[in-house]
């Protein structure tokens, strides 16, 4: 029984193993069939467009052809690489020198240097008294402090958007709703003109910031596109025309454009016309004394140097359009 089982036992495997060659085989025969056909194809493809393409190419027309598109490709990159490199080299001119120093050119072609900015903070300092308040954008208020070594109303430390607002309130509104706010802030206020970067280059900026809290400024138009030019030679529109920030920058330089002199009076206008400053007039005297009171600053704590500003009482309140805002809020936002 032991003999006639094993052979049973061994038949399977032989089975098996008789079949496996043979399927081998198969798949040899399959792959090599598969190359040569992908070989004649590719000859085929080489017959009916590798050869012709070669021809093309060496022809002497093509030939000629790529030898123009080289001294092109060369005269082109020799070009912009020379306009590339003046182009650098006057923008690092450009940017090398001081913001508030720079070199211009007059109409008859002189280089000048232009030093208006510093000569008006110089004159803040040594025309103004100690305790003058100068209200100007908040872009130049480290200038104003470190330069003139006076107050500035508004700097670069711009984390109060309500007070940033406020500036830009009274900068867009009329002259003598200005005045009502300026009067308990200020003893001066300072405007760049002249062109470039001036106020009224930024005032779409002034409106937008302002009327994010007050909102009559620019009613229902929160991009303040009414508050503007109409046109390259910066016809106003009505509202602009009407404000204090235009008034100021424009005064005696356009057409029937003064400032109203009883509530503020040019005292001084740059070399170049790049800065021009103006005396407040009717300064609230009791506001400035509340103000310059140290028992009226809200400090952190006792003889601290952070001393967060208030304002004085009389400062007209905020239209029914105010919009308070709550920073602690719009932070958890």
């Amino acid at each position: 029984e032991t003999a006639k089982s094993a052979p049973a036992a061994s038949t399977t495997p032989a089975a098996a193993t008789t079949n496996t060659p043979g399927k081998g085989k198969r798949s040899k025969d399959s792959a090599s069939t598969s190359s040569k056909e992908s070989g004649d194809a590719m000859s085929t493809l080489e017959e009916t467009i590798g050869k012709p393409l070669r021809g093309v190419y060496n022809s002497p027309i093509a030939k000629i052809i790529r030898i123009v598109a080289a001294v092109a490709f060369v005269v082109q990159t020799y070009t912009y690489t020379r306009e590339f490199f003046s182009f650098s080299y006057s923008f690092a001119e450009q940017t090398s020198q001081p913001q508030i120093v720079f070199k211009g050119q007059l109409r008859d072609g002189r280089t000048i240097t232009v030093n208006d900015y510093v000569e008006s903070y110089e004159w803040l300092r040594d025309n103004t008294p100690e305790d003058a308040r100068i209200m100007a954008w908040w872009d130049y208020g480290y200038q104003i402090t470190g330069i003139a070594n006076r107050t500035s109303v508004a700097d670069g430390n711009t984390w109060n958007l309500e007070h940033i607002a406020l500036i830009g309130r009274a900068l867009t509104s009329s002259e003598k709703k200005a005045h009502k706010i300026v009067r308990h802030l200020a003893d001066y206020v300072l405007v760049w003109a002249g062109g470039g970067g001036d106020d009224l280059a930024k005032s779409p900026h002034i409106a937008r910031i302002g009327t994010s809290v007050y909102h009559d400024i620019c009613p229902n138009d929160p991009l303040c596109r009414g508050f503007g030019f109409y046109d390259q030679q910066r016809t106003p529109t009505p509202s602009m025309a009407a404000s204090l920030l235009y008034k100021m920058v424009m005064h005696n330089h356009a057409p029937d454009v003064t400032v109203d002199d009883t509530l503020f009076k040019e005292v001084y206008s740059s070399k170049y016309g790049k800065v021009r400053i103006f005396k407040v007039l009717k300064v609230s005297k009791k506001s400035k004394k509340w103000v310059a009171d140290p028992a009226n600053r809200k400090c952190d704590r006792p003889g601290s140097w952070y001393c967060p500003g208030q304002y004085p009482p009389d400062l007209p309140g905020p239209p029914e359009t105010f919009r308070q805002l709550n920073y602690d809020e719009a932070n958890k936002d």
